[in-house]
């Protein structure tokens, strides 16, 4: 799983976004590294192990073709409290990491294959991620 070597801070403050309505995002929304890619269409955060499970589906269904990129990184610390802990007495401990993402944002991409197994392959890695994902290409 990805996650930062160091981080500052070891909780963060928790953003006030209403993520139904975020604006959409000005980077990463174009392809930079292959033909084929897979665009988030909704908000919201994509944890460490989320993006583990997409990558491995992924490349299960490409299997030795290709190559593939991983265009976003897990640095914002999550926190969470125990099961049956009540109110107050603090923030949680930190539990992992995720990625923020907005609509618009690729998230990965893929090149050296043809457009059927590309299209399955992100297919499937978009069932694994809690947003609403688009298939995109270059043509």
């Amino acid at each position: 799983m990805l996650f930062p070597k160091k981080v500052k801070f070891r909780k963060w403050h928790t953003d006030r976004k209403n993520m139904e309505n975020a604006k959409p995002d000005t980077r990463g929304i174009t392809l930079a590294y292959g033909s084929f890619g897979l665009k988030a269409e909704t908000a919201g955060r994509i944890r460490s192990n989320q993006l583990e499970a997409a990558r491995k589906a992924m490349a299960r269904q490409m299997t030795k073709t290709g190559k593939s990129w991983i265009r976003i990184f897990p640095d914002r610390p999550y926190t969470a409290k125990p099961a049956e802990v009540g109110m107050g007495k603090g923030k949680g401990d930190p539990q992992g990491f995720c990625s923020e993402i907005r609509p618009g944002r690729v998230i990965f991409e893929l090149d050296g294959m043809d457009e059927a197994t590309a299209r399955e392959a992100l297919r499937k890695a978009g069932t694994k991620l809690p947003v609403r994902t688009k298939f995109i290409s270059r043509a």
